[in-house]
């Protein structure tokens, strides 16, 4: 019995990987290749059949002392050591990691003993690594985001034993909504909607959360549409590509995501009116735009054994500002060289455009933008009148603030 190969999505890199299929619509490569998120520094996914261990968690969430055990489906917040969570939660961020990672295993172990399917012991062992595999590869600085922003609109340095979990379990969510690839993928989404209902149908913005989600996934499924269809191999044509549409895939594959989404969910836990907060949308857009721009110049400007990666856009044809920028300014002859080396994987084309890119003076355009950028971000956020909005905004704007990794 053939399995159709997951595929790895990055919302913030890579587009799908799509499998062979020979002519009775059946894989060539049976074996499936589980996900990558996109917090992780691997470039391509690796084969792994069923039967494998997963690989050891190399995750920020790891701590010199293991999280407390999750307490059983259906345990009180005074049971079973979600009060040991609560109370690292609110020290320093090392502490607030140990406790997020506590709930994920609570979240975790109602995902297996979800009444809803009979699940077979081989597809809850499948189950059970495969969930590991793919959420707990990064710094899951998109869900912490939704503990701190919620403690500062707050106002409080502590929070509540529910409220504590409420957040982490959202930030959770958030995790799991750039991880989408064929029945994996299926399968993280569903559960979604699934926590969500569990532990926020009673509350007064439930209906908000589920439009939340649904349209942020629209939008970052669009955004990932709109790449892979301007990057499409065999029909590589860098007339496509200028500012515009590199914008558009950069506000919807990754702003609305990694940056938006965070912020509205600690808003609704705040008892907000997200109407009330479109200024705080868009700067919060704009402030992901400017992050992936500095992604794409860390792509092929970063020290390659400080950021843990190898840049590729420039082998992998990608829509980077960068290529867009020297569109913009090459000459007849320059955009000839682009043409014909941009895309390529050999050193020596890899190599051309680089030195086109140093002729042009890229660094120093990219060095103007992200002063330029900064200075509007900070100006927009201090005319918010809400002043604890101010310093989430400001949260956010400071961890990424002239980043090298």
């Amino acid at each position: 019995r053939a399995t159709i190969p997951a595929t790895r999505l990055s919302p913030s890199r890579s587009p799908w990987h799509f499998p062979s299929i020979n002519k009775r619509g059946v894989p060539t490569n049976p074996l499936p290749r589980i996900i990558i998120p996109c917090r992780s520094s691997a470039r391509t996914a690796h084969p792994r059949s069923p039967s494998s261990s997963p690989p050891p968690l190399q995750s920020s969430l790891q701590n010199s002392t293991p999280p407390p055990t999750a307490p059983a489906v259906g345990t009180s917040f005074e049971e079973g050591g979600m009060a040991t969570a609560v109370a690292v939660a609110n020290g320093s961020s090392g502490d607030t990691k140990v406790a997020f990672a506590e709930i994920y295993n609570k979240l975790k172990q109602e995902m297996l003993e979800d009444p809803a399917f009979e699940f077979t012991d081989e597809s809850l062992q499948w189950i059970d690594r495969m969930v590991d595999y793919n959420v707990l590869g990064g710094k899951c600085n998109r869900g912490l985001s939704v503990i701190d922003s919620y403690k500062i609109l707050k106002g409080v340095d502590v929070l509540s034993k529910e409220e504590t979990f409420l957040a982490c379990t959202l930030g959770w969510c958030i995790e799991w909504v750039g991880l989408i690839a064929v029945n994996d993928g299926i399968i993280l989404r569903n559960h979604i909607s699934r926590i969500l209902q569990r532990h926020f149908k009673g509350k007064p913005y439930y209906v908000d959360l589920i439009d939340l989600f649904n349209e942020v996934e629209f939008k970052t499924a669009s955004g990932q549409l709109l790449d892979l269809i301007t990057t499409h191999e065999g029909e590589k044509d860098l007339s496509k590509y200028n500012l515009t549409v590199h914008r558009r895939i950069v506000q919807y594959k990754t702003s609305y995501y990694s940056f938006y989404l965070p912020v509205a969910c600690a808003l609704l836990l705040s008892g907000e009116n997200l109407d009330n907060f479109g200024d705080v949308k868009n700067i919060l857009v704009e402030m992901g735009t400017y992050f992936q721009v500095q992604d794409d110049y860390l792509d092929c400007y970063g020290d390659p054994e400080f950021i843990g990666k190898i840049g590729t856009d420039i082998e992998d044809y990608k829509c980077s500002w960068l290529v867009v920028q020297a569109l913009e300014r090459a000459d007849e002859n320059q955009k000839s060289i682009l043409f014909e080396n941009y895309g390529k994987s050999d050193p020596k084309s890899v190599a051309k455009v680089k030195d086109l890119y140093k002729e042009l003076n890229l660094e120093a355009v990219f060095h103007e933008y992200e002063r330029e950028s900064y200075n509007k971000l900070i100006a927009d956020i201090e005319a918010q009148p809400n002043k604890a909005v101010q310093t989430v905004l400001k949260s956010f704007l400071h961890k990424i603030y002239k980043r090298d990794k």
